[in-house]
C-alpha cells in the first residue's frame, strides 16, 4: 500500500517552505503537486 497518508503532509510541507524562501516557485509547486496527487489518485482506482 502507497502512503499517501504520510506523503500529502510531507509535501505540503516542502512545498510551503520553498514558498516562502522563494515565492516566483508558486506556480512550480502548485503544478507539481496538482500532478502528483492526481497521479496518485488515478494508481489508487
Amino acid at each position: 500500500m502507497f502512503p499517501t497518508v504520510y506523503l500529502t503532509p510531507v509535501v505540503s510541507l516542502i512545498a510551503g517552505i520553498l514558498i516562502l524562501m522563494i515565492p516566483r516557485l508558486l506556480n512550480f509547486i502548485v503544478a507539481i503537486y496538482l500532478i502528483v496527487i492526481g497521479i496518485i489518485g488515478l494508481l489508487h482506482h
